[in-house]
Parts: structure tokens; C-alpha cells; sequence
């Protein structure tokens, strides 16, 4: 039984899945006012084997994203201080390539509507699923990689 990992560890958090994560020196960024909430996804994601950046405010990560790190950003929908278009040209405006994954305490069609509008790649209800979470982390990050004129 020397090397092999518990049942209960096998997904997300096999030595197979978290290597290939660690290898690959990706960032999440989580932007959320609700600090717990932060702390939460930030330790979980970081169990798995990626790198966390925390922002409080969209404001906050705008000011300090780095385009050439390779990343996705998790994002409260209900923080947005901006309109689409408003927050759509400061991405453009960044060069940002990042994928987009939202969350939200509030289901209804108006907030997928705009989660929508605004590119996202997933749309998660708090309290979120970690390992579908996860699981739209890792299809964004190759969803983005296989995108034509993308070295990342």
C-alpha cells in the first residue's frame, strides 16, 4: 500500500490531477467582498494545487492583474460596481485573457442573463460545488489554452 492515496483523496486531489497542477504554475483569482468566502475557496483551490491571488473588489484586481500570469478568475457576480460594457472594456483595456467562472447567492435568469453578457465560463449558487468548481477550472484553463494564437 506504500504510495497509494487513500479513497478518499482520489478526486479532485489525486497525486496524478494535483502534479499536473502544480506543474503548470496557474493562478485563480478570487474576487469577493465576504472574506470567508474567500478564505474558503482560496483553501481549497490551493489544496489542489493552484496558485490563489484574493481580491476584495473588482476595483482591487483590476488595478493589480497581471496579463501575462496564466490564470481564470472566480468572481461574485453581485460585486460588480460596473456595467457589462463598462467592465468588458477594462478587461480589453488589460489585455486580459483570463476565464471568467461566476458565483452567486442569487439563481435567477437576469444574473445568468449577465454572466452571460459578460463571458463567462461557468456560473456557480453559493454555496459552491469545490469539485465541480474545480472541474470548470481545469475545462477553462484548456478551453482557453486551445484557443487559436493562445501560447499560454
Amino acid at each position: 500500500m506504500s504510495g497509494s492515496i487513500p479513497p478518499r483523496w482520489n478526486s479532485p486531489f489525486s497525486k496524478k490531477s494535483y502534479s499536473s497542477l502544480m506543474s503548470g504554475g496557474k493562478y485563480v483569482c478570487i474576487i469577493d467582498d465576504d472574506l470567508s468566502a474567500r478564505k474558503g475557496l482560496s483553501r481549497y483551490l490551493r489544496l489542489a494545487g493552484y496558485e490563489v491571488l484574493l481580491f476584495a473588489s473588482v476595483d482591487d484586481f483590476l488595478s493589480g492583474f497581471d496579463p501575462e500570469k496564466p490564470g481564470c478568475t472566480v468572481l461574485d457576480i453581485r460585486m460588480m460596481s460596473l456595467s457589462d460594457e463598462g467592465f468588458k472594456q477594462k478587461i480589453a483595456a488589460r489585455k486580459m485573457n483570463q476565464p471568467l467562472l461566476f458565483v452567486s447567492a442569487d439563481d435567477d435568469p437576469e444574473i445568468r442573463r449577465k454572466a452571460h453578457a459578460l463571458g463567462a465560463r461557468g456560473f456557480f449558487r453559493k454555496p459552491v460545488d469545490g469539485t465541480a468548481l474545480l472541474d470548470a477550472i481545469q475545462w477553462a484553463f484548456t478551453e482557453v489554452n486551445d484557443e487559436p494564437g493562445n501560447n499560454r
